[in-house]
């Protein structure tokens, strides 16, 4: 069994890129991959208590916002680094859905909304590493009211008629039961996600190199995680 993580960023005018997914980890290293995160949570805030101001969030770690306000710089570069060596060392498969909204709205007269979409996207995406690796797998994500209803019924009728809308939509039955959702704060696996997502959708469609010290560490952050890592990035259309 394995267990699979995804978040999604909200996409605006100047970045109009829908990033959804996240990573996957094998039942029976849950607990030790929790730990290595507790240890982490702890080193960087001297708690292991899982509350709204010790979760890691990339865009707060990278802007210095919220409970990383006072932070040096440094130090939330390290947490960046921490994550990923995290997801290295532990060789973490990343499965990622990129959608170009605004290329999407004007391909199709009746575009699916896009959280739609990509949730469909990274649920295939998932299930194609599973058939990959002869397992099955539970998905979470992070609860977000105004999505999880609809998302719910989504994941339903795509395992009852069989497989996703898609053109060349795939089966889904590799993944058990429905999509569990939690706030983020209460899921340090959530949070990776998060971290993830923050970086894909903030480099992915760069047309520069950044030049900012900070910036271009976390950069480089990611093209490491890249490089070493299983990591697969569907773009849309």
């Amino acid at each position: 069994m394995h267990l699979a993580y995804f978040d999604e960023n909200k996409y605006t005018d100047s970045n109009p890129y829908f990033f959804i997914g996240g990573f996957l980890l094998p039942e029976d290293k849950a607990i030790d991959l929790e730990n290595t995160l507790t240890q982490i949570q702890y080193n960087f805030f001297g708690t292991s208590s899982l509350r709204k101001d010790t979760e890691f969030h990339g865009n707060e770690m990278f802007h210095g916002k919220a409970q990383f306000k006072k932070r040096k710089l440094s130090e939330r570069v390290q947490l960046f680094e921490d994550i990923s060596t995290f997801i290295i060392n532990n060789q973490l498969p990343i499965r990622m859905v990129s959608i170009d909204v605004n290329s999407h709205r004007k391909k199709y007269t009746y575009p699916t909304p896009e959280y739609r979409l990509g949730l469909m996207l990274i649920l295939e995406r998932f299930c194609d590493y599973l058939e990959q690796i002869n397992a099955l797998g539970v998905v979470f994500g992070d609860y977000e009211k105004d999505e999880i209803a609809r998302a719910i019924i989504d994941f339903s009728d795509f395992k009852v008629s069989g497989s996703t809308p898609m053109y060349h939509g795939r089966p889904l039955g590799r993944l058990i039961d429905t999509v569990y959702f939690t706030h983020s704060h209460h899921s340090r696996f959530l949070q990776v996600a998060d971290v993830l997502i923050y970086m894909a959708g903030r480099y992915e469609n760069a047309s520069n190199v950044p030049t900012k010290w900070h910036d271009k560490q976390v950069y480089d952050i990611w093209g490491k995680i890249k490089a070493n890592t299983d990591v697969l990035i569907q773009c849309w259309p």
